[in-house]
């Protein structure tokens, strides 16, 4: 009786290995006796040695993504018939064959040693993704909708873990803090998500419809109020359903070590967010981000934002009519609860550090990582990465502090109902291109092209989930060009020209719309950065604040501001409750919301990027769904 190793998923799935030597090795180093062409494997992974007095010991070599049996990690383990082997993405079943058995094994071609497979409808895409955030995962699952068996998709993200067979997020303890924002997806950006996707996402009771259906709206569909870690729990969930064309790795993507596996692959999609270590490992393949298109008088803009966790007890109405009339607070909520996003002043975002209390240093992890500092039993606000309290809030009379309150005083929240702290910065450079050749085509390999998508493409200001809908569109754009490409050749820069386009186009749009966000024209017709203003109506007015005139403005513009929404938003407050908010400031705050402007509506608004003039309407998913609700409307 001879030992064999069933292939379960993976490039081997199906085949039967016999282990005929007493040592067998496996990795994707030719020199192993089973080479395994896939990223998760080492190049050295793991080896199964026969022991005459024991058996056969699978030992695991020191692999990047370890080695699990029965879903556990080990490094030595003696293995008993039926035993389940992982390798990275990898999975087998230890078995003990007859001799018949492991000679028709022995016929079979090592289809693994030569690359990537042809499937049953065509030539295979072998495609890499850097980063399983909602942009990543929403790639992942929009390709496998479109090309079925002819994609394989390899996933990456260090926030991740194994559970079982099963991938899933990290929690806190294990330094993984979960983004628990609520972000607005636009209508323009769900109904293009596969019908199952919609389906697993949108249970009511996790998603509200707060704000009004608009340009970038589709039909009557409104925009839908959703916490990220909401999005990134369900895509996940449905990624790991799909494990014969979806790989999941709970390991960070690094492009150094990848590089040979790169070669195998010919799409690599970098969707591992602002600070992408992957984007900057091909810097020279995309291009000098410039700096300059977003810059006052030689000085590039960007914002820091602190991002307070409340819960609010107005109404929806009331907290849209509130945030919009203004510039300095902007709330952003599902059923009251969510993120009081605050702009700072250059001043005040110094302040923004937290204090060691065991060695009574200071130290800038809110401001620089960043990281949540939650409320602890003592109420103060600690980080549990790095055990530092937020100093603003343990100075007493500290005037970042006094602020903050002033806020939660507008959008109606209690002391006990702030429950967190963050902080964030918002910088905006112009990219040159988002898609590149990273490696030639050669006689042995495909050809590799790279693609900037989400964050690391775009890095969006804090506008309601902006950031969020252009990566979607970013990554619902390129399953559109590799669906419409695949054809089992090597790519072209010419297969990607409309891809190209929609995310020139997407990075013009939004980010006008952003740097309206971020400075605004005087009287005068001079541009001014919001937080200087705000700044100036700190410290640069001598004059004590005239309470009537700056209510009465307020007032005003929130009169004309709730006649443009009352039609699409019902339940706006009146004139009474209006005041009632308004009562509730010092005079300093007033002063301050008056002077920081209401949003620009009329850049906000207008025409929205609708990538479907590139790929046709027989692309859009979108499209499909609307017309699907026609019949039904005219019944």
């Amino acid at each position: 009786m001879a030992p064999v190793l069933v292939g379960l998923e993976g490039l081997l799935a199906g085949e039967r290995i016999p282990i005929l030597d007493t040592r067998v090795t496996f990795g994707r180093n030719s020199e192993n006796s089973v080479v395994i062409s896939s990223l998760s494997v080492s190049r050295f992974h793991a080896e199964i040695v026969f022991d005459q007095d024991e058996g056969y010991v699978l030992h695991d070599l020191a692999s990047s993504n370890g080695t699990l049996v029965n879903g556990d990690e080990v490094e030595n383990r003696l293995l008993q018939p039926g035993d389940e082997i992982t390798l990275g993405d990898q999975e087998f079943r230890f078995e003990v064959a007859d001799a018949m058995e492991t000679l028709m094994a022995l016929s079979l071609p090592r289809s693994v040693t030569h690359g990537p497979q042809e499937g049953e409808k065509g030539p295979v895409l072998q495609v890499t993704v850097a980063g399983g955030g909602p942009v990543g995962l929403s790639l992942a699952l929009l390709l496998e909708h479109f090309l079925g068996p002819q994609v394989k998709i390899t996933v990456y993200d260090g926030r991740w873990r194994k559970q079982g067979r099963t991938v899933v997020w990290k929690s806190q303890d294990e330094g993984n803090v979960r983004r628990q924002q609520v972000v607005t997806v636009q209508s323009r950006q769900y109904l293009a998500w596969p019908e199952e996707v919609q389906a697993r996402l949108f249970d009511p009771e996790h998603y509200t419809e707060m704000w009004p259906s608009g340009p970038d709206s589709v039909g009557d569909h409104s925009p839908r109020n959703m916490r990220i870690a909401y999005i990134e729990d369900r895509l996940l969930e449905l990624a790991n359903e799909k494990r014969d064309r979806i790989r999941l790795i709970p390991a960070r993507f690094d492009a150094a070590k990848e590089q040979e596996a790169l070669a195998g692959q010919q799409v690599l999609a970098i969707c591992d967010g602002g600070r992408s270590r992957t984007r900057e490992h091909f810097a020279a393949r995309f291009g000098k981000a410039d700096e300059s298109i977003y810059s006052l008088e030689g000085r590039h803009l960007q914002d820091v934002v602190l991002g307070l966790r409340v819960k609010s007890g107005l109404t929806d109405p009331m907290a849209v009519l509130m945030t919009v009339a203004q510039n300095r607070f902007l709330l952003n909520s599902l059923r009251g609860e969510g993120f009081l996003n605050m702009r700072l002043t250059d001043a005040e975002a110094a302040e923004v550090i937290g204090l060691d209390p065991v060695r009574r240093v200071f130290e800038e992890c809110i401001a620089s990582r960043p990281c949540l500092m939650d409320r602890d039993e003592y109420g103060d606000f600690q980080c549990s990465t790095h055990g530092t309290l937020f100093l603003p809030a343990l100075v007493k009379g500290s005037a970042l502090w006094r602020r903050v309150q002033e806020g939660l005083l507008l959008f109606g929240v209690e002391a006990d109902d702030l429950s967190a702290v963050t902080s964030f910065r918002l910088d905006m450079v112009q990219r040159p291109r988002f898609s590149a050749e990273l490696l030639p085509p050669t006689t042995t390999s495909p050809g590799t092209y790279g693609f900037l998508l989400g964050d690391a493409a775009n890095a969006i200001h804090f506008w309601p989930g902006r950031g969020l809908n252009s990566g979607l569109a970013s990554a619902i754009s390129l399953a559109r060009s590799l669906n419409g490409a695949w054809n089992g050749r090597s790519f072209r820069d010419a297969d990607f020209l409309r891809h190209e386009a929609a995310m020139s186009m997407l990075q013009y749009r939004h980010k006008s719309r952003a740097w309206k966000a971020m400075v605004t024209t005087d009287d005068r017709g001079v541009t001014w950065a919001i937080k200087d203003i705000i700044g100036h109506g700190i410290d640069g007015i001598p004059e004590e604040p005239d309470r009537e005139a700056d209510t009465k403005t307020l007032l005003e513009r929130m009169q004309a501001i709730r006649a443009r929404l009352a039609l699409r938003l019902p339940g706006m407050p009146d004139d009474e409750a209006i005041l009632e908010r308004l009562r509730t400031l010092q005079p300093a705050t007033l002063r301050m919301l008056v002077l920081s402007g209401a949003w620009d509506t009329l850049t906000m608004g207008g025409e929205e990027v609708d990538i479907d003039i590139f790929y046709g309407q027989d692309s859009s998913a979108a499209a499909a769904a609307v017309e699907a609700l026609e019949p039904a409307a005219q019944a």
